[in-house]
Order: C-alpha cells, then structure tokens, then sequence
C-alpha cells in the first residue's frame, strides 16, 4: 500500500499508539471526511461554497498532516469553483490516503 508521507503515519501512529484497528478507523475517518468534502467542491457552483469546502478539505487536511491533500486544497482556494485539474489532484491525493494511489501524485496539474 501506498501511503501519504511520513508525517501522517506519525500523526496516526501517535494518536493510535500500538492499536492497529484505531489506526485503520482514523486513516477511514479522513478518507470519509475528505471525500465528503470533495462531493461539496465538485456540487459548488459558487464562490463561496467552493472556498468553505476548499478551507475544510485544508483545515482536515491540516489537521492530520495529510501534506499532498494540504496543498490540492491550497490550491482549490485559488482556483474558480469546478477547477477540474483541482479537483483530479484532490481525487488523487484521497487515493492514496486509501492507499490506492501512487505518491506522490505531483504529475497531476
């Protein structure tokens, strides 16, 4: 499985400690959480609600040390609502949150 970098695993692994099945569930809750906030973006068709589902893809993203996540949804703040390169980045980088996906992912622009 392909993961995001290692600074993610830490922030895993640091609120899991040596629990395997905690860590699975937190990796799934931000799948979850990232892709509900991927729906909103790809559903916005306004300014404003593309910027707050933009902010709350990063605030997650943030929060978890999800660095290829962080920056599409940097990005997303800078692009006009259904920006579809934006949007393939944010697919890709939840793909390899799943570990279904290739990192890193920066060939896709």
């Amino acid at each position: 499985m392909a993961y995001e970098s290692g600074s993610l695993d830490a922030t895993l692994a640091a609120a899991a400690g040596q629990d395997l099945v905690l860590l699975s569930e937190l990796r799934d809750a931000l799948v979850e959480s990232a892709e509900k906030q991927l729906d909103l973006l790809k559903r916005s068709r306004c300014d404003g609600n593309w910027q707050v589902a933009a902010m709350r893809l990063k605030g997650l993203a943030a929060s978890f040390h999800a660095e290829t996540l962080f920056d599409a949804a940097e990005e997303a703040l800078n692009c006009a609502p259904g920006e579809p390169t934006v949007i393939r980045r944010i697919e890709a980088a939840i793909a390899v949150l799943r570990g279904q996906g290739a990192a890193p992912y920066d060939f896709i622009k």
